[in-house]
């Protein structure tokens, strides 16, 4: 087994238009966050001449001393692997990053139950998501709605707004991401910087790669959501809603129109992003009445 360093972005794209992974892993994602200064390595595992892996990895220095590694979600594996292969290519990341002493690398694998681990030292539990398989019809994907979902959801079908696209030009959609900065600094949480978005889309030079659905109710919005397209997946990535737009179940009907648009994309598999049932506890119902499936990965090892 070796790993190649000088994988190219058409092998990559091609790899994951297959292949549902998660958005840290997309090769446009690791190009935006460079534009946000991060430092993005990646790599691609080969055994007996077939790629059967991607990962890649953000990387900087803690205390301007130890260099560390981190592949969030990944590695992607291409092909059915082995306990031993996938062990092998964990050994192997260390030395392909290219880091000075002393360095760490770490892997959170995108599994519940990861290959290759056994031994190695877990440093963080698992993130838990909700993925749902779209694959499905509709009318399978409607009947596995929790009931107190669907039955907002056709409340909110009767009302009077309407549900439209949002142009994807960066200035017709820039109120939204400058609605999602004040939210952060309102409630006091963190994510991955809103800039990033455009970054996103431009790299992808793909008018398919974003999805922004918006509720308006007259000249008002009421509510949107925003996903993020990436091979033959896509994670949402951020909402906003109004007063007005909770009373009239929004966010139900936009994220239910959204399903058939990314269908029409060749999505796959939607993320609808982590789940806190402590503190988050409304959001996470409100992903769990999709009739997704919660996964929680099986945490970050050293």
């Amino acid at each position: 087994m070796k790993l190649d360093p000088q994988i190219p972005r058409s092998v990559w794209d091609a790899a994951l238009a297959q292949k549902p992974a998660a958005l840290q892993q997309d090769w446009c994602y690791g190009e935006a966050l460079k534009g946000v200064g991060a430092d993005v390595r990646r790599v691609g595992i080969v055994d007996a001449g077939t790629l059967i892996g991607l990962a890649q990895f953000t990387t900087r220095k803690i205390a301007g001393v130890v260099s560390l590694a981190v592949c969030t979600r990944g590695p992607v594996w291409l092909e059915p692997v082995s306990e031993n292969q996938a062990k092998t290519a964990y050994a192997l990341f260390k030395s392909a990053m290219g880091l000075s002493w002393p360095r760490v690398t770490l892997a959170t694998p995108d599994e519940s139950q990861p290959l290759g681990v056994k031994g190695r030292r877990r440093v963080m539990t698992g993130y838990s998501t909700v993925l749902l398989d779209l694959t499905q019809t509709l009318d399978s994907l409607r009947a596995g709605l929790d009931g107190k979902w669907r039955n907002r959801l056709n409340t909110a079908e009767k009302a009077g707004f309407k549900v439209q696209e949002n142009s994807t030009k960066t200035a017709q959609y820039r109120w939204l991401l400058e609605t999602e900065e004040g939210q952060r600094e309102a409630r006091g949480y963190r994510a991955t910087p809103a800039t990033l978005v455009p970054a996103f889309a431009e790299l992808k030079a793909d008018r398919n790669s974003l999805l922004i659905l918006r509720a308006d109710e007259g000249k008002s919005k009421l509510a949107a959501m925003l996903f993020l397209v990436h091979g033959c997946a896509a994670t949402y990535h951020m909402g906003w809603s109004s007063e007005a737009g909770r009373r009239a179940g929004a966010h139900n009907r936009l994220l239910w129109e959204s399903l058939a648009r990314l269908k029409e994309r060749g999505v796959r598999q939607l993320d609808l992003g982590g789940v806190n049932t402590v503190s988050g506890a409304g959001i996470a119902r409100f992903k769990l009445g999709t009739g997704g499936r919660l996964v929680t990965l099986g945490g970050t090892y050293f």
